[in-house]
């Protein structure tokens, strides 16, 4: 067993997990990753019963597993959810970009007001550690989605720094759609393909970072281990054309739909950003991470200095002026032998 796996048994083994949001493909995930660390019990918050109805099918009614039917927009609820938690993974949001456009209030009720919710109840409780799940979009926002996202992050990192004599350890993670995940392109593309119709393509050009549950779930589990307050953690990962992904779904399939460009949608980008160059000089390159230190850092007085500062690259040293999908793109070819390898289509 490797070093960094021990670590984690000793972070998780025995103790209590809440994942808000945790029906959904990430809550999924993390729940088959932190069950083989033996914890005393994991809580899974979600507003949507029927989720919990399939979720459990999937766990076989596992004894470990508490279905707890609740909003974050209900402050009393989340409260009373996170009481004696030691781990708390904040997954929960609405999602959905062109839709949220048109419903913004609404996002801002989840995904600000209910993240500031969920911040609350952790420093209220005394929670160990508590994790947002963050997305791309948060860098340098042209969406209502990442905009809200971005104060997500930011509730997280200032709550950790005006939490009074709370021990609660608050930071975030940051990365793309999963591939193979609810409304991500892989599912869509081949629920398209299936159908016999044109593959919509919104920008010849367009690129996006590629990352498995797998790697998804891996993240996660560093930051519980590395942060160590107002942080984001961003992995370090290749990026693809969408145009080669598509041409490589169809060789995979062996199928020949035509490709129509549709052009781009409301608060949608050309390209990804994980790190804009505002966050750069505050970013260490540590293992296969990135990690973006918080500006507000000086209000923590007498804290150790994070392993990470330690033995982690200063990327302010560098030439990297933002991390970008247009950045470390694979070729068609790695891509076609990449699907093959995890089976995803």
């Amino acid at each position: 067993m490797s070093n960094v796996e021990d670590k984690i048994w000793e972070c998780i083994q025995g103790k209590v997990v809440l994942i808000t949001g945790g029906t959904g493909f990430l809550g999924r995930s993390l729940t088959s990753r932190i069950l083989k660390f033996e914890p005393q019990s994991i809580r899974i918050f979600s507003r949507d019963e029927v989720k919990h109805y399939r979720f459990n099918n999937i766990f076989g009614d596992n004894p470990l597993i508490r279905n707890l039917i609740g909003d974050i927009r209900d402050q009393d609820r989340i409260f009373r959810a996170s009481k004696d938690v030691d781990i708390l993974i904040h997954a929960a949001a609405l999602k959905r970009i062109d839709m949220l456009e048109y419903n913004v209030s609404e996002s801002i009720k989840t995904n600000v007001i209910g993240s500031l919710n969920v911040a609350q109840a952790a420093v209220s409780n005394d929670i160990s550690k508590a994790l947002f799940i963050s997305t791309d979009k948060a860098c340098s926002p042209l969406n209502s989605y990442g905009a809200c996202k971005l104060l997500g992050e930011r509730i997280f990192t200032e709550m950790n720094y005006s939490k009074g004599k709370s021990k609660t350890v608050l930071s975030s993670v940051r990365y793309g759609n999963v591939l193979a995940s609810t409304g991500s392109v892989i599912p869509f593309f081949k629920e398209i393909i299936n159908k016999g119709e044109e593959i919509p393509l919104t920008h010849p050009d367009m690129t996006r970072f590629i990352i498995t549950a797998e790697q998804a779930v891996d993240l996660v589990m560093k930051a519980l281990l590395y942060n160590t307050g107002g942080e984001v953690m961003i992995p370090i990962l290749p990026s693809v054309k969408i145009i080669h992904l598509i041409n490589a779904i169809k060789e995979v399939m062996n199928v020949n739909n035509e490709i129509t460009n549709i052009g781009l949608r409301p608060g949608e980008k050309i390209h990804e950003i994980l790190i804009n160059d505002y966050e750069i000089p505050q970013t260490y390159k540590f293992e296969d991470v990135y990690i973006i230190s918080s500006l507000i850092d000086k209000y923590q007085k007498g804290r150790k200095k994070p392993l990470y500062m330690q033995l982690g690259e200063a990327m302010i040293n560098s030439k990297i002026q933002e991390y970008s999908s247009n950045d470390n793109l694979i070729s068609e070819e790695e891509l076609v032998d990449f699907l093959k390898k995890l089976e995803l289509l």
